[in-house]
């Protein structure tokens, strides 16, 4: 197939990028050209700002193209000025969203029905890409536009762009320092493996029987905020320093979200709260397209560990733990 990819330099995209060459399809990338990326020979790369509408309709506008995956539309006007440019000459367009659309949900696991939240808890990210949906599936539903709505949840893998992830685990684990677990460890989370979800797009492409759809896209096992601690140090080879927070103090830090990216492990995958269990159904995507993840959580780690490891990022990669001190001080008065 002919594949445009909305940006397709970084990790989600770049990953995509990579399963299309290797299946063989003809791929085109457009982004600003700010972002370096190791792309495979022969993918053509066109430069321009998506949000300057003239100029995207002149760089796309008048090819064909039989998929374009777009991971780069944050707001309704991004997806509106796609639908405007490509209408009536694209064959399939799947549009990267996001799971944090979600209510909170106390029956697991989340479904594609499930009811989005729109109140003042919603984030300003989350609000837009519900907007997004809106927006397509009325472009679908009125004149046939070929869209395909995924929402991603918690992408695990190399080349992650939130380094505050698994990457700033493996540098807990690596020098021995204490590693936080929320309340008593027993909420449950859930990732997908960049690779396994780069398949899953691919799959989809030109398949009409996902037009008009959302597909939640994760991995298919899950855990516990400690059985996620425990799966890292077991792949590193060390024994893990716990230190469990209270869920007084954990209730505290969730106020301040710039605070939470330091105990990414625990609290990424919970939508609300920090002790909210979050599994989301890719039953649908099963059903549909029939694929699989490959990736279980230890071999997701095993993965990227490796690829750490392999670009000496174990030897360059810093971070800031001055709030992590601070917090181990606070716990031992």
């Amino acid at each position: 197939m002919k594949v445009l990819v909305m940006g397709g330099t970084r990790f989600n995209g770049l990953a995509l990028v990579r399963q299309l060459v290797t299946e063989g399809h003809a791929v085109t990338v457009f982004n600003r050209g700010k972002s370096a990326a190791d792309l495979p020979e022969g993918v053509e790369r066109v430069y321009g700002d998506r949000h300057d509408h003239e100029s995207l309709s002149e760089a796309i506008g008048e090819v064909e193209y039989d998929c374009v995956h777009d991971v780069s539309a944050y707001t309704p006007d991004d997806v509106r000025s796609m639908i405007e440019i490509l209408a009536g000459h694209v064959g399939h367009y799947v549009f990267a969203s996001s799971t944090v659309m979600y209510e909170r949900a106390k029956l697991l696991p989340i479904t594609e029905s499930n009811p989005v939240d729109r109140s003042d808890r919603q984030s300003e990210y989350g609000m837009n890409k519900i907007l997004c949906e809106e927006l397509l599936v009325e472009a679908f539903e009125t004149h046939g536009f070929p869209a395909t709505m995924v929402p991603f949840s918690m992408v695990f893998g190399p080349n992650n762009i939130i380094p505050d992830r698994e990457q700033r685990m493996f540098v807990r684990m690596r020098t021995r320092r204490p590693v936080f677990i929320a309340g008593d460890g027993t909420t449950i989370g859930q990732v997908g493996h960049v690779d396994d979800q780069a398949r899953a797009l691919v799959k989809m492409m030109g398949n009409p029987v996902t037009f008009g759809k959302r597909y939640n896209l994760t991995g298919k096992d899950f855990w516990t905020d400690e059985g996620y601690v425990d799966t890292f140090a077991e792949i590193l080879g060390v024994e893990p320093n716990k230190v469990f927070i209270p869920p007084a103090v954990m209730d505290e830090i969730w106020q301040n979200p710039a605070d939470t990216r330091f105990l990414i492990q625990s609290v990424a995958p919970n939508i609300h709260s920090w002790n909210d269990s979050v599994v989301f159904s890719i039953d649908r995507l099963r059903a549909d397209i029939g694929w699989e993840p490959e990736y279980t959580l230890p071999t997701s780690v095993a993965q990227t560990y490796e690829w750490f490891c392999r670009e000496r990022l174990d030897e360059t990669r810093l971070f800031d733990f001055s709030f992590e001190d601070a917090l181990i001080e606070r716990l031992e008065r």
